[in-house]
């Protein structure tokens, strides 16, 4: 679980430092840089997972040619900033395992992950450039620090269980020394003991903490497995739609693939005796049934001949439809209501623009549904169910979204001018509303009435004109009337922008 985000350096993100509860929304104009924070989030989660230049190459719309590296730096013209640099607080879970499966059990839950990385010309015919890594740290935050760092609200009860520590010093991973003789030093907390191991910094191809192990550091390797699991959905229709075979992953996947085999498999792991699959088919049509209400039972249909795996819908008369025929709006319902129920998923999910396909008298249903998606902080957890660390993050400009999401749960994205020296830019800032716990977080300055106002009611002008030195309406026939223009309907609507016609 992300709680708190420090980044500059990267796209206009500059000293960007952003508080995440379970439930963030992200809202504001296109261009704002709403979507470079989701990149710097997945980014994030690539250094831990391989290669730095891999993970470099990796983000999407860098803003430059095909392959320039460069251009994931802040930058003013053509003036780059040196450096990147990212901080992230987290809270992991207290076990889990390493890439080859052995057993790993944290000596403290709530970390401190910090890198920075510099741009260094490659000589080399590629010609791509390439990222040296400056500086590695990771570090335990106490448990007498940890309300400080946890301002959203959250029971006792909630903080006690998820946060832990049995370390004594607070380093796992230390950056020393300067230019060509940096070292990263990994301090080791599994069975082994001794010196720290000194890793030279220049030449490193990938973060340290991304070839942690169990066996000497099974706390860093528990903060990769988290890291790992931070993942941009993009639910595209296509990928939703398609069967799986028998041998598919059992996982949804970031564009949505694989829902028949994470569905198929999650209905069928637990049966023993007179367990039954359509315990879960039942739930997943219930809540879907919440949202769509054309939708009666829900099912994956396993072909032995073909070896594949189709997911079907029964309507409220009785007609059955293979997912290839239901709408993107259902599929993306669909996927998000499996990825609620499944029990064991930690995962930091962020999604851009969730309202895309979606009827708008839908979106209150889908802001719940998301809301759901997210680990229960509160003392009691009503539904009776696991409550794993997943945590949502998305991104709208939608007013009708903004309506719908609790008001601690709203940041508001505007690009403000930042002057220094000679150069002015426009950087991402974000703003929160006033009387929530972001407001009393030093990380986010409110947001005025007003602003908020405008957002999500913008003013229609009606469009005049000057005859004899007064002002009047232009006549009905100026322009085609659109509906909005109907005095029957018009007055009754929150209007929205005027826009040339």
């Amino acid at each position: 679980m992300l709680t708190r985000l420090r980044v500059s350096g990267f796209k206009n993100l500059v000293d960007a430092d952003v508080s995440f509860g379970p439930f963030t929304c992200i809202a504001g104009a296109n261009g704002a840089g709403k979507s470079n924070l989701l990149d710097a989030i997945v980014f994030l989660s690539s250094l831990a997972d391989g290669p730095i230049l891999d993970a470099a190459l990796s983000v999407r719309d860098q803003g430059a040619k095909t392959g320039d590296i460069r251009g994931l730096f802040h930058h003013v013209g053509e003036h780059f900033d040196e450096e990147m640099s990212f901080e992230a607080e987290m809270i992991i879970p207290e076990e889990g395992s390493d890439d080859l499966g052995q057993p790993a059990k944290a000596t403290a839950t709530f970390v401190q992950y910090a890198v920075s990385l510099r741009y260094r010309k490659d000589q080399s015919a590629r010609a791509l450039g390439s990222l040296e890594l400056v500086k590695e740290e990771l570090k335990h935050i106490t448990l007498g620090e940890s309300a400080a760092h946890l301002p959203f609200t959250s029971s006792r009860k909630w903080r006690e269980k998820v946060v832990l520590n049995r370390r004594r010093t607070p380093k796992y991973i230390s950056t020393e020394g300067s230019g060509p003789d940096r070292v990263i030093k990994v301090h080791q907390d599994g069975g082994s003991s001794g010196k720290p191991q000194r890793l030279r910094a220049a030449n490193l191809p990938r973060t340290v903490l991304s070839a942690a192990n169990s066996a000497e550091s099974p706390t860093a390797t528990l903060v990769k497995r988290e890291m790992q699991s931070w993942r941009l959905l993009q639910l595209e229709p296509s990928s939703l739609r398609e069967p799986d075979n028998f041998t598919a992953p059992v996982e949804i996947a970031s564009d949505g693939a694989h829902l028949p085999s994470a569905l198929f498999h999650l209905a069928n792991r637990n049966i023993d005796g007179d367990a039954d699959p359509d315990t879960i088919y039942t739930e997943v049509a219930n809540r879907l049934g919440q949202l769509i209400e054309d939708v009666r039972s829900i099912y994956v249909e396993r072909d032995e001949r073909r070896q594949l795996l189709t997911l079907y819908a029964r309507g409220t008369d009785g007609t059955e439809y293979p997912a290839r025929a239901l709408s993107d709006g259902t599929l993306r319902f669909l996927a998000l209501t499996v990825l609620s129920i499944e029990p064991d998923t930690r995962a930091v999910l962020c999604l851009e623009e969730p309202e895309n396909g979606i009827h708008p008298q839908r979106i209150p249903a889908m802001i719940q549904l998301l809301r759901d998606l997210s680990t229960d902080v509160r003392e009691d957890n009503p539904s009776g169910r696991p409550n794993p660390l997943r945590q949502v993050i998305i991104n709208t400009h939608s007013p009708a979204v903004v309506m719908q999401v609790p008001d601690d749960s709203l940041l508001m994205a505007e690009p403000v001018e930042i002057n220094r020296g000679e150069r002015s830019f426009k950087a991402l800032q974000l703003r929160c509303l006033p009387g929530t716990w972001r407001s009393r977080d030093t990380a986010h300055k409110s947001i005025s009435r007003g602003q908020l106002l405008a957002y999500l009611n913008p003013v229609v002008q009606k469009k005049t004109s000057q005859v004899q030195g007064e002002t009047v309406d232009e006549p009905a026939n100026a322009s085609p009337r659109r509906v909005i223009d109907r005095d029957d309907i018009g007055q009754y609507l929150i209007p929205f922008p005027e826009y040339p016609r």
